[in-house]
Protein backbone atom coordinates (compact mmCIF):
# COMPACT_ATOMS: atom_id res chain seq x y z
CA UNK A 1 0.00 0.00 0.00
CA UNK A 2 1.20 3.34 -0.76
CA UNK A 3 1.56 6.19 1.81
CA UNK A 4 -1.04 8.25 0.04
CA UNK A 5 -3.64 5.25 -0.09
CA UNK A 6 -3.02 5.46 3.45
CA UNK A 7 -4.08 9.47 3.65
CA UNK A 8 -7.01 9.26 1.48
CA UNK A 9 -8.82 5.67 2.49
CA UNK A 10 -10.34 3.61 -0.11
CA UNK A 11 -11.57 5.12 -3.39
CA UNK A 12 -15.40 4.95 -3.24
CA UNK A 13 -17.55 2.68 -4.90
CA UNK A 14 -19.05 4.20 -7.67
CA UNK A 15 -23.66 4.45 -7.87
CA UNK A 16 -25.97 4.52 -10.36
CA UNK A 17 -26.57 8.76 -11.19
CA UNK A 18 -26.88 11.25 -10.90
CA UNK A 19 -27.84 10.92 -15.22
CA UNK A 20 -26.79 13.04 -17.70
CA UNK A 21 -29.94 14.33 -18.93
CA UNK A 22 -28.70 16.07 -22.15
CA UNK A 23 -28.58 12.16 -23.51
CA UNK A 24 -30.93 10.18 -21.51
CA UNK A 25 -34.36 12.03 -21.15
CA UNK A 26 -34.31 14.75 -22.78
CA UNK A 27 -37.94 15.03 -23.91
CA UNK A 28 -37.74 17.74 -26.54
CA UNK A 29 -35.02 20.16 -24.24
CA UNK A 30 -32.38 20.12 -26.58
CA UNK A 31 -31.69 19.95 -30.31
CA UNK A 32 -31.42 16.19 -30.03
CA UNK A 33 -33.20 13.13 -31.32
CA UNK A 34 -34.96 11.50 -28.46
CA UNK A 35 -34.34 7.85 -28.79
CA UNK A 36 -36.68 6.83 -25.92
CA UNK A 37 -39.28 9.26 -24.20
CA UNK A 38 -41.93 8.72 -21.79
CA UNK A 39 -44.50 7.06 -24.25
CA UNK A 40 -44.71 3.67 -26.03
CA UNK A 41 -47.81 4.89 -28.00
CA UNK A 42 -47.33 4.29 -31.73
CA UNK A 43 -49.55 4.90 -34.82
CA UNK A 44 -50.81 1.20 -34.53
CA UNK A 45 -50.93 0.93 -31.33
CA UNK A 46 -54.75 -0.67 -29.79
CA UNK A 47 -55.94 -0.50 -26.22
CA UNK A 48 -57.03 1.96 -23.91
CA UNK A 49 -54.18 4.75 -23.43
CA UNK A 50 -53.87 5.70 -19.84
CA UNK A 51 -51.75 7.56 -18.24
CA UNK A 52 -49.39 6.89 -15.05
CA UNK A 53 -48.08 9.85 -13.18
CA UNK A 54 -46.49 9.94 -9.79
CA UNK A 55 -43.67 11.38 -7.62
CA UNK A 56 -40.26 9.70 -6.16
CA UNK A 57 -39.37 10.34 -2.71
CA UNK A 58 -36.32 9.53 -0.84
CA UNK A 59 -35.91 7.42 2.89
CA UNK A 60 -36.73 11.08 4.16
CA UNK A 61 -39.81 12.02 2.74
CA UNK A 62 -37.66 14.47 0.34
CA UNK A 63 -38.56 14.46 -3.70
CA UNK A 64 -36.12 13.10 -5.71
CA UNK A 65 -35.26 15.33 -8.97
CA UNK A 66 -32.60 13.05 -10.72
CA UNK A 67 -33.88 9.60 -10.88
CA UNK A 68 -34.49 7.80 -14.21
CA UNK A 69 -37.05 5.56 -14.61
CA UNK A 70 -37.83 2.67 -17.28
CA UNK A 71 -41.34 0.52 -18.09
CA UNK A 72 -41.36 -2.07 -20.26
CA UNK A 73 -44.74 -3.57 -20.86
CA UNK A 74 -46.84 -5.94 -22.99
CA UNK A 75 -49.63 -4.78 -25.13
CA UNK A 76 -52.99 -4.74 -24.77
CA UNK A 77 -53.14 -8.50 -26.09
CA UNK A 78 -51.09 -9.22 -23.34
CA UNK A 79 -48.03 -9.88 -25.62
CA UNK A 80 -44.63 -8.75 -25.95
CA UNK A 81 -42.47 -7.34 -28.18
CA UNK A 82 -39.92 -9.66 -27.55
CA UNK A 83 -38.36 -12.82 -29.56
CA UNK A 84 -39.36 -14.83 -26.79
CA UNK A 85 -42.78 -14.13 -27.44
CA UNK A 86 -43.11 -16.70 -29.99
CA UNK A 87 -47.42 -14.80 -30.34
CA UNK A 88 -48.34 -12.90 -33.06
CA UNK A 89 -48.09 -8.94 -32.51
CA UNK A 90 -50.88 -7.13 -33.84
CA UNK A 91 -49.35 -4.23 -32.98
CA UNK A 92 -46.21 -4.10 -35.19
CA UNK A 93 -44.76 -0.92 -33.95
CA UNK A 94 -45.77 -1.39 -30.58
CA UNK A 95 -42.17 -1.71 -28.07
CA UNK A 96 -43.40 -1.77 -24.50
CA UNK A 97 -40.40 0.60 -23.60
CA UNK A 98 -39.91 3.97 -22.22
CA UNK A 99 -37.92 6.21 -20.39
CA UNK A 100 -38.35 9.37 -18.38
CA UNK A 101 -36.75 11.64 -15.27
CA UNK A 102 -38.12 12.99 -12.71
CA UNK A 103 -38.70 16.60 -12.61
CA UNK A 104 -37.36 18.92 -10.08
CA UNK A 105 -39.78 18.07 -7.63
CA UNK A 106 -39.86 14.61 -8.46
CA UNK A 107 -42.34 13.82 -10.79
CA UNK A 108 -42.72 11.69 -13.58
CA UNK A 109 -45.32 10.44 -16.06
CA UNK A 110 -45.80 7.61 -18.64
CA UNK A 111 -48.45 7.72 -21.30
CA UNK A 112 -49.09 4.42 -22.55
CA UNK A 113 -51.99 1.98 -22.93
CA UNK A 114 -52.94 -0.70 -20.44
CA UNK A 115 -51.72 -3.95 -20.83
CA UNK A 116 -53.26 -7.60 -21.29
CA UNK A 117 -53.16 -10.35 -19.07
CA UNK A 118 -49.93 -12.37 -19.22
CA UNK A 119 -49.40 -15.71 -18.11
CA UNK A 120 -46.33 -17.02 -15.28
CA UNK A 121 -43.31 -18.95 -16.13
CA UNK A 122 -45.82 -21.56 -14.90
CA UNK A 123 -48.83 -20.20 -16.94
CA UNK A 124 -51.05 -18.83 -14.31
CA UNK A 125 -52.67 -15.46 -15.80
CA UNK A 126 -50.92 -12.29 -13.68
CA UNK A 127 -52.92 -9.40 -13.35
CA UNK A 128 -51.99 -6.81 -16.22
CA UNK A 129 -49.24 -4.95 -14.80
CA UNK A 130 -46.20 -2.82 -15.74
CA UNK A 131 -42.38 -3.93 -14.60
CA UNK A 132 -40.45 -0.33 -13.67
CA UNK A 133 -37.03 -0.19 -12.68
CA UNK A 134 -35.64 2.67 -10.78
CA UNK A 135 -32.48 4.05 -10.99
CA UNK A 136 -31.09 6.94 -8.77
CA UNK A 137 -28.18 8.61 -7.15
CA UNK A 138 -26.63 6.98 -4.08
CA UNK A 139 -28.10 3.33 -5.59
CA UNK A 140 -25.21 0.73 -6.19
CA UNK A 141 -28.02 -1.36 -7.96
CA UNK A 142 -31.47 -0.10 -9.73
CA UNK A 143 -34.84 -1.30 -8.24
CA UNK A 144 -37.17 -3.14 -9.89
CA UNK A 145 -41.21 -3.43 -8.98
CA UNK A 146 -44.18 -3.60 -10.95
CA UNK A 147 -46.88 -0.89 -11.07
CA UNK A 148 -50.44 -2.50 -10.79
CA UNK A 149 -54.22 -0.91 -11.54
CA UNK A 150 -56.13 -0.55 -9.01
CA UNK A 151 -59.60 -1.28 -11.08
CA UNK A 152 -58.39 -4.78 -12.31
CA UNK A 153 -60.27 -7.70 -10.31
CA UNK A 154 -57.22 -9.62 -11.23
CA UNK A 155 -55.03 -8.53 -8.69
CA UNK A 156 -56.89 -10.81 -6.19
CA UNK A 157 -55.58 -13.36 -7.85
CA UNK A 158 -52.24 -12.35 -8.89
CA UNK A 159 -49.38 -14.78 -8.23
CA UNK A 160 -46.89 -12.02 -7.24
CA UNK A 161 -49.18 -10.17 -5.54
CA UNK A 162 -50.31 -12.78 -3.43
CA UNK A 163 -46.57 -13.53 -1.99
CA UNK A 164 -46.36 -9.61 -0.96
CA UNK A 165 -47.45 -8.83 2.26
CA UNK A 166 -51.05 -7.48 2.68
CA UNK A 167 -50.46 -4.40 4.12
CA UNK A 168 -47.78 -3.25 1.72
CA UNK A 169 -49.63 -3.77 -1.62
CA UNK A 170 -50.81 -0.83 -2.16
CA UNK A 171 -47.30 0.30 -2.93
CA UNK A 172 -47.85 -1.56 -6.07
CA UNK A 173 -51.33 -0.07 -7.23
CA UNK A 174 -52.00 3.22 -8.94
CA UNK A 175 -54.94 4.42 -8.29
CA UNK A 176 -57.36 5.50 -11.01
CA UNK A 177 -58.42 9.16 -10.78
CA UNK A 178 -62.22 9.32 -11.32
CA UNK A 179 -63.60 10.19 -14.48
CA UNK A 180 -59.94 9.64 -16.19
CA UNK A 181 -57.70 7.09 -17.75
CA UNK A 182 -55.17 8.70 -15.23
CA UNK A 183 -53.70 6.72 -12.87
CA UNK A 184 -51.41 7.74 -10.03
CA UNK A 185 -48.06 5.71 -8.40
CA UNK A 186 -45.62 7.50 -6.00
CA UNK A 187 -42.59 5.45 -5.34
CA UNK A 188 -40.70 6.05 -2.04
CA UNK A 189 -37.44 4.71 -1.85
CA UNK A 190 -36.74 4.12 1.64
CA UNK A 191 -38.25 4.12 5.51
CA UNK A 192 -41.98 3.88 6.13
CA UNK A 193 -44.48 3.04 3.15
CA UNK A 194 -41.64 2.17 1.50
CA UNK A 195 -42.82 0.63 -2.17
CA UNK A 196 -42.21 -3.07 -2.59
CA UNK A 197 -39.02 -3.98 -4.87
CA UNK A 198 -37.90 -7.80 -6.11
CA UNK A 199 -34.81 -9.28 -5.92
CA UNK A 200 -34.68 -10.82 -9.75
Amino acid sequence: MQDNEKDNGITPSQTVGPFFKYGLTPNGEYAWNDAFTNSTLTPDVSGDRVRIEGRVFDGDGVAVPDCMLEIWQADAQGRFADPQDKRALPNASFRGFARCGTDKDGHYSFETIKPGVVPDPDGKPQAPHILLAVFGRGMLRHLYTRIYFSDEAGNAADPVLAVVPTERRATLIAVREAGKLVYRLDLRLQGEDETVFFDV
